[in-house]
């Protein structure tokens, strides 16, 4: 029998139910703005073995640009990250490498208010307790405007092993803008 078709108990007798349960994505935090904010910070978390966010966005800056998602892990602002990036906006494409920054990043994912839309990003920071490696960010996102807008894939590295207490989130340039949501969910197994 498929443990996906079969009922709970069913599930549990098999022992899949530990295993169902130690994967499952479990939620942390969730914030929604009620005002423009200049940044969100998470530092309440942990006995998980890898963390999820998952962010819907808009800039608080009035035009009809695109801002980028700033990440910053334990406060640190030093050149202690790296960034890859590939997105493309229906026309063209773009791809970048960086070193030495003073911060993980995602691209063009956050509209400014003239777009009247938001921009969406899923986040994994995988293991990010370990402290006998440093720490890696992936990330899926992009934004719409009536058939404008991107879409990329990014990944990022802090070059610190570390474990990560705090992820601090920013827009490049303005504030987040009213209702813009943010969750935080944590793994325990893999």
């Amino acid at each position: 029998m498929s443990p996906i078709l079969d009922s709970i108990g069913s599930v549990k007798a098999f022992g899949w139910g530990k295993i169902l349960s130690s994967t499952a994505f479990e939620s942390i935090a969730t914030t929604t703005l009620g005002s423009a904010q200049s940044s969100v910070t998470f530092n309440s978390f942990s006995g998980y073995t890898h963390l999820q966010l998952r962010a819907i966005m808009q800039s608080s800056v009035s035009g009809s640009g695109y801002k980028d998602l700033f990440i910053r892990l334990n406060s640190d602002t030093g050149s202690n990250y790296a960034r890859h990036g590939l997105y493309g906006n229906g026309s063209s494409a773009v791809a970048y490498a960086t070193a030495s920054i003073a911060r993980m990043e995602v691209a063009l994912t956050i509209p400014e208010t003239t777009n009247n839309g938001f921009g969406v990003v899923v986040i994994d920071l995988l293991d990010y307790a370990n402290t006998n490696k440093y720490k890696t960010m992936r990330a899926l996102g992009g934004t719409d405007n009536n058939g404008a807008g991107y879409v990329g894939l990014f990944s990022s590295l802090w070059q610190n092993t570390n474990a990560v207490t705090s992820i601090e989130l920013l827009p490049s340039s303005g504030n987040f803008n009213t209702y813009s949501q943010f969750a935080l969910y944590g793994i325990k197994g893999a």
